[in-house]
């Protein structure tokens, strides 16, 4: 066989992949991933690694399935702005026969997968799915309330661990679902903020009344004040199984503390950099809160 053909067809293979990728948002999906088996870590006593294992490939595909779907629906609106317009569809390296066919497998796999853990995994994996591509997209463009909406399947995740391994929605599983909730605010208004020019070419109203001034910013240093309220109230055992010593509600709160500094610093600014600051002190915090929970569990 012919070296170049061989080349070529690595080459497009590697184009494939990179498309793949990009459709169904794979770093994304592994940031989703992690925080489900964080939940599933603080709930259970033994680790059955199979369920793990099918929680973290159901969880997997069940975003990339809503990012598919979310960019079938935005082929249009995606080729307008630039942080998106390189993407598969818009630049019809992709069909949307194909992205759809990759949606629909994703979805009914990550279904059936979260169903043979527990029937009540498979529902909020449904829900998540449905609100995201049925609801949080269309409003986009219709109404900041969007942001709302999006971060209710945004914050499933967290929460879909405990029930995988507990079969239950109780007061632990509503906590790590109000945590990650009210997170979502400041991090998806941070990234309004910067977009904010670009978001607007598109039609999509994602920050708060629309406007980028204070008024925005002091309805993200409000959400990030419940946030850091509801990330520590594990430490008062109000929230059943799922308890904090007060060293780790401590270490929680500072970080929260850092995310709010950012919050405030825009608020004086009202400049990118700081929306910027704030965007990246909140994945910091989103990524090391789950951590330290597990971690403070096996303390125990």
């Amino acid at each position: 066989m012919d070296s170049a053909v061989i080349t070529d067809t690595k080459t497009s293979m590697k184009a494939i992949f990179s498309d793949f990728k990009q459709l169904t948002k794979v770093g994304l999906s592994l940031s989703v991933v992690f925080s489900s088996v964080a939940g599933y870590l603080l709930a259970i006593d033994v680790i059955n690694y199979f369920t793990l294992f099918l929680l973290a490939l159901g969880g997997f595909f069940m975003v990339g399935a809503s990012n598919a779907f979310n960019q079938i629906i935005e082929k249009d609106t995606d080729a307008i702005m630039k942080r998106t317009q390189n993407r598969p569809l818009p630049t019809s390296r992709m069909s949307v026969k194909i992205a759809l066919t990759i949606a629909i497998l994703f979805t009914v796999s990550g279904i059936a997968i979260l169903y043979s853990i527990n029937p009540k995994t498979a529902l909020f994996g449904a829900i998540s799915i449905f609100l995201y591509t049925s609801v949080y997209t269309p409003l986009k463009s219709v109404t900041p309330l969007a942001v709302f909406v999006g971060a209710i399947p945004g914050a499933i995740p967290f929460m879909l661990g405990w029930v995988a391994a507990t079969n239950q929605f109780g007061i632990e599983a509503g906590f790590l679902f109000m945590i990650q909730f009210f997170w979502q605010f400041p991090h998806f208004w941070a990234i309004g903020w910067l977009q904010y020019e670009e978001y607007k070419k598109a039609g999509f109203n994602m920050l708060p009344m629309n406007t980028k001034d204070k008024g925005a910013v002091k309805q993200i240093i409000f959400y990030t004040v419940i946030m850091i309220l509801v990330s520590i109230v594990p430490v008062l055992k109000l929230s059943g199984a799922f308890y904090i010593h007060p060293i780790t509600a401590i270490i929680v709160a500072l970080l929260g503390i850092y995310m709010l500094y950012f919050g405030v610093k825009l608020h004086r600014s009202e400049e990118n950099k700081d929306a910027r600051k704030l965007m990246l002190s909140s994945i910091l915090y989103i990524t090391l809160v789950p951590i330290i929970y597990v971690v403070d569990k096996f303390l125990h």
